[in-house]
């Protein structure tokens, strides 16, 4: 399979459709950082499966769709495609029809994602293991994303494992385990609860069997109660009825009596209504009057508040008299300050301008003089400054070279004592260089190890071999004892179906006849003709129907010749001996037929087919299945499947043995494995450290050398710096002393310094001068505005003053005017108040006349409403009496509805049907109500001591069994899938160990091949760790770069690292080689002579197999080793996009 172009829409920068051509050989990824190169890759694992938003960047999967820019709009969805070439037919059997896959995954914002392959939609899963299957995926160790080598460099041993997995070819085979895990520990979950079922169930079964024997009880009890209930409601009804028919005589009386005290209060209410109509009309007249004497009054009162009101405003108009004067005053004497104020302010204008003349002509002469002192002083300024740099740069040269001097005495002493210590070193190496020896003994140590490594892998292909071999056994056994186990299910069931189906009923019944007899397999069906129903009958003589002993006949006729008895073939009890022997068999049909005719009276021939012929005439042809016959089938079955559980339990017992006996010899067999892949470890450790030892004397013996040649070169060096810092020491002691004396400049620097610091007092005192002369004008300035502004706004007050005087003397002369009206109303209101007092005595003598006459009515009215009240009150009374009495009539046909509406709850009946359902005769006297009821408390109370009673309890029970069997059948078919189960993981697991164990050894061989061409030298291998069995082993990796000794390697350099990574991830990946591998900035932490390597070793890979390759680097190298090159830009903020070119092409052209 091969990938052949990647296309991208509306994914992260990548907003318009953009393609991305995979061809064979080396393509290159290049462009500034943050323009969104990452994002191909990211893109790629997308479309591969990748479900965690976490490794592509985001927080939630939405985030890979393009979310907008300054100049584009977010979008809604984003989808990448993947076209695959499949010529060579290596896909999944769903996919494997075509010969080119197109793998689409898209995705809508806040719908989720969905995948297509050729246009047909498919599950996550499914394109997880088409790319796991051809050694790739969104985690495949050939996807090498930025970070991906120091998660290997950092990563725990067994977290490493996942490199050899792949490297397997395993993943999907892992996948498919884990799914298998996972499904086994559900189905032994699904069994542990079934097993709770069964057993709940069967106990729950008893308990049913029991509640349905108490329920046959509580219905007897539920019927005496019914009878009982009947009783008492009869007798309560009877008693209701009497009483009620009382009721209605005394309600008869009532309504008489009422009817006339009605009567009597009806003349009363005539007489009262004549008397009532006449008061009316003289209370109105009454009230006429003393309304005209109200408001007549009341006008009186107004005339006397009317003279206080004028007395008020008088008062109030004085008061505003006054105030007006005091307002005239003030705005007068406001319109005098406003003169005053104005006349100081023009004063004192008048002096600012006067002293502001000739102030331009000083404040420029003091400007001028400040001028000239601050020229003099920053002349002296650089002057001073020139002279002090002199005098600096002097002494600073003259301290260097003293220092220098110093300095380089220090040093040739230092360089001295370190030469004679070199000499030391030299001859202590020279020395001890012919001493090292030991390297012979250790090659052959290690050439021994080996030996005994391939003899320990030969030893545990072995053991592996038997493992399995005692592990089928283990599993063949395992399953012949399931076999046996379920076939013994089996007969126990049917056992308990048939004992169930044969089960006689409750112990308190009869037991039939056909329970005691029993007769030859074969013969079943022709004593079930012969017999049929009367097998039903029992042999106990108290039960209504029942066979009885007799002693057998005296002179019993003969059966036809050819007929032998039934009693032959039948073991029955003596009271079936007559019958029996009247019945003959025959052996079949032809022979029943001619044998008829000859049968005396009562004799009855029989086939074993169930066929009947009787004395006269009566025929049952062959077929026809009776009752007894079939039940006598069931009795023998039962017989026979009990005979064979004896059978099938010790074929149980056998298997379980057989079974133990082939688990304990797998486990040894797998004891034995583990104790070679130990003795394995134990060759492969001392193997390990025999080559360390080798490498050990080997690196010691190059370091000695090394460090020999070292050691000579430092001489060189040394003797050469000390020459170099003697001659160099000579020139600065030259140099010092001829360098002129200070002291004179210094003196003059001095001089200067002082004249400068006269020059800057003269400039500030002038400084000061000039500032005050400017701060004086500017601030006349300011006084002769604020002055403006004073006179201005003292003018606007002296006009208001005016205006205000103006409006406050037209006031005054309005309130006089007001004051003058007021003083005449006093004599207007006495002349009204005198007429007011004539209208009020005649009102008054007229209300008197028509309250006298209204009091002689309402005595009148008085009298009529007393007789009225006595007459009501008769009635009311005699009502009350006419309705306490309905009320007992209707209470008492409420209580015969009440008993006719609990009867009818209770025992769904009508009063009617009382008598007959408690059995009461009606010439017969009815017992006393206590007694009953008695009788009914007693009788429930007997009820309910039995407690809550299930009365479906059989119906349940039946239904219960049928579930125990449904369930028992389940189980069965459940320890069945779960041992298959078991057999598929142990052989995928054993399938898995072999594979990981040859990836491991080919991984091991690549890594280190791998390690030496990107080192140029050195040693490295890899480890199994931690673990036993090697698929829960960790991956420890050694290394011993050029001039070091064998480390982990956590312990190598930073650079070290990642290029010992990048040979593991190689070694992975040519072990098992992925259609593309991708690599993103895998070159940054290396120098440009292992770029050159890691560049010749990836054309070579290219080369070597059908990998294509898409490197994405910033290194001008790499860039330069590539077949083609794609280049990601963003043009505009946010949105990327990508241009090619081919190198290939490109030399071709320029060639």
């Amino acid at each position: 399979m091969r990938f052949t172009k990647l296309r991208l829409a509306g994914f992260k920068s990548f907003v318009d459709p953009t393609e991305l051509m995979i061809e064979p050989g080396l393509t290159g990824v290049v462009g500034p950082n943050g323009c969104g190169k990452s994002n191909l890759v990211e893109a790629l694992k997308w479309v591969m499966g990748e479900t965690s938003a976490k490794q592509m960047r985001g927080s939630a999967m939405d985030d890979v769709i393009f979310g907008g820019s300054s100049n584009r709009p977010a979008r809604n969805f984003a989808e990448v495609v993947l076209h695959l070439d499949n010529k060579s037919r290596v896909a999944p059997s769903m996919f494997n029809d075509a010969e080119d896959l197109e793998v689409v995954r898209k995705i809508e914002r806040d719908s989720g994602s969905n995948y297509k392959v050729n246009g047909k939609e498919v599950r996550a899963k499914d394109v997880q293991l088409l790319f796991a299957d051809a050694a790739s995926g969104s985690r495949s160790t050939a996807l090498v994303s930025q970070g991906k080598i120091g998660q290997v460099i950092s990563a725990k041993p067994s977290d490493r494992r996942v490199l050899l997995e792949e490297a397997a070819g395993i993943t999907g085979l892992h996948s498919r385990r884990h799914e298998a895990e996972l499904r086994l520990r559900g189905a032994e979950n699904n069994l542990s609860r079934l097993d709770d079922i069964l057993i709940t169930l069967e106990g729950q079964l008893q308990s049913l069997k029991k509640q349905a024997r108490q329920a046959t009880r509580y219905r007897n009890l539920s019927d005496h109660i019914r009878k009982a209930e009947a009783l008492l409601f009869h007798i309560r009804w009877t008693q209701s009825i009497d009483g009620l028919e009382v009721d209605r005589d005394k309600l008869k009386e009532a309504e008489s009596i009422v009817a006339q005290l009605t009567a009597r209060v009806a003349a009363a209410t005539s007489s009262q209504a004549g008397v009532a109509d006449v008061v009316p009309n003289l209370r109105n007249q009454e009230s006429a009057a003393a309304a005209e004497l109200q408001r007549i009054t009341l006008a009186r009162d107004g005339l006397d508040g009317e003279v206080k009101r004028i007395e008020d405003a008088r008062l109030d108009r004085v008061h505003r008299l006054e105030q007006v004067s005091h307002d005239i005053a003030r705005e007068r004497n406001l319109s005098e300050d406003a003169t005053q104020a104005s006349s100081r302010l023009a004063s004192e204008k008048t002096e600012i301008e006067g002293a502001q003349d000739g102030e331009e002509e000083t404040i420029a002469v003091a400007q001028s003089k400040l001028a000239e002192a601050t020229a003099d002083v920053n002349a002296l300024e650089d002057n001073h400054t020139q002279l002090t740099d002199k005098l600096t740069r002097d002494e600073s040269e003259r301290a260097s070279l003293s220092r220098s001097v110093q300095d380089l005495e220090t040093r040739i002493d230092r360089l001295s004592h370190r030469l004679r210590e070199l000499n030391d070193q030299r001859k202590h190496f020279e020395r001890t260089a012919a001493e090292t020896s030991g390297l012979n003994d250790a090659e052959a140590i290690l050439s021994a190890a080996q030996d005994a490594i391939a003899g320990a892998r030969e030893h545990l292909e072995s053991t592996e071999h038997t493992a399995a071999a005692s592990q089928d056994a283990s599993e063949a056994a395992n399953q012949h004892l399931q076999d046996v186990r379920v076939a013994l299910s089996r007969l126990e069931a049917e056992e308990q179906a048939l004992a169930k189906v044969l089960e006689t009923g409750e112990p308190e019944m009869w037991p039939p006849m056909i329970d005691a007899v029993s007769v030859e397999a074969g013969f079943e069906a022709a004593l079930g003709a012969a017999l049929g129903e009367e097998l039903d009958a029992s042999s106990d003589d108290a039960a209504p129907v029942h066979w009885t002993r007799l002693d057998p006949f005296a002179d019993a006729p003969a059966l036809p010749a050819g007929a032998r008895p039934l009693s032959d073939v039948t073991q029955a009890p003596a009271a079936l001996a007559r019958r029996l022997s009247q019945i003959g068999v025959v052996d079949d049909v032809s022979t029943g037929e001619r044998l008829a005719p000859s049968l005396k009276q009562g004799q009855r021939l029989v086939s074993r087919e169930g066929a009947l012929w009787r004395w006269d005439g009566y025929t049952i042809t062959e077929g026809a299945q009776t009752a007894a016959a079939v039940r006598l089938e069931q009795l023998n079955r039962l017989k026979d499947v009990r005979g064979q559980l004896d059978g099938a339990l010790n074929l149980v017992d056998q298997a379980d043995a057989r079974a133990l006996n082939a688990r304990e010899g797998a486990e040894d067999a797998r004891d034995a494995e583990r104790a070679a892949r130990q003795a394995l470890r134990e060759r492969e450790a001392a193997y390990n450290q025999a080559r360390d030892q080798v490498a050990a004397i080997r690196t010691q013996i190059a370091e000695q050398n090394s460090k020999l040649e070292a050691v000579v070169a430092a001489i060189e060096t040394v003797e050469h710096d000390i020459n170099e810092a003697r001659e160099q020491c000579v020139e600065s002691q030259t140099s010092l002393a001829e360098l002129p004396n200070t002291e004179l400049a210094r003196e003059e620097v001095m001089r200067v310094r002082e004249e400068l610091a006269n020059k800057r007092t003269v400039q500030v005192e002038r400084q000061g001068i000039f500032a005050g002369l400017k701060r004086n004008a500017e601030e006349r300035a300011r006084r002769l505005a604020d002055i403006e502004r004073e006179l201005s706004s003292w003018r606007e007050r002296s006009e208001g003053a005016l205006q205000r005087i103006s409006d406050l003397d037209e006031r005054t002369v309005q309130i006089r005017a007001e004051l003058e009206e007021l003083a005449k109303r006093p004599e207007e209101i006495k002349q009204k108040r005198e007429q007011l007092l004539d209208l009020i005595d005649a009102a008054e003598a007229k209300r008197q006349s028509a309250a006298d006459q209204l009091a002689s009515a309402e005595a009148q009215l008085s009298e009529a409403d007393k007789g009225l009240r006595e007459a009501e009150s008769g009635l009311a009374l005699a009502r009350e009496t006419r309705v306490r009495i309905e009320g007992a009539v209707e209470q008492g046909k409420q209580a015969c509805a009440s008993i006719a509406e609990r009867v009818k709850e209770k025992l769904d009946c009508g009063p009617d049907d009382l008598a007959a359902i408690a059995e009461h005769e009606d010439d017969t006297p009815l017992p006393d109500l206590p007694s009953v009821e008695r009788k009914v408390e007693r009788l429930l109370r007997e009820r309910d001591s039995m407690g809550p009673v299930n009365l479906r309890a059989e119906d349940e029970s039946n239904e219960m069994e049928e579930q125990i069997e449904m369930l028992k059948t389940e189980r069965g078919d459940l320890i069945e899938a779960i041992e298959k189960l078991r057999r598929g993981i142990n052989e995928l697991n054993r399938e898995g160990r072999e594979r990981l164990l040859t990836s491991f050894r080919e991984v091991d061989k690549h890594f280190q091949e791998l390690f030496v061409r990107l080192f140029g030298g050195g040693q490295a291998h890899l480890k199994l760790i931690e673990a036993d069995d090697p698929l829960e082993s960790g991956l420890e990796i050694l290394a011993s770069p050029p001039g070091k000794r064998m480390q982990v390697l956590s312990l190598l350099s930073g650079g070290e690292q990642a290029l010992t990574a990048t040979a593991l991830l190689f070694a992975v990946f040519m072990t098992n080689p992925a259609p593309i591998c991708v690599l993103d900035e895998v070159d940054a932490p290396l120098d440009d002579a292992n770029v050159d390597r890691f560049c010749t070793l990836l054309e070579e890979i290219a080369a070597a197999g059908t990998t294509r390759f898409m490197i994405i680097t910033h290194h001008r190298m790499t860039m330069a080793r590539m077949d083609r090159l794609f280049g990601v830009t963003m043009s505009e903020r946010g949105v990327s996009q990508l241009v090619s070119v081919n190198l290939e092409e490109a030399e071709k052209i320029r060639e």
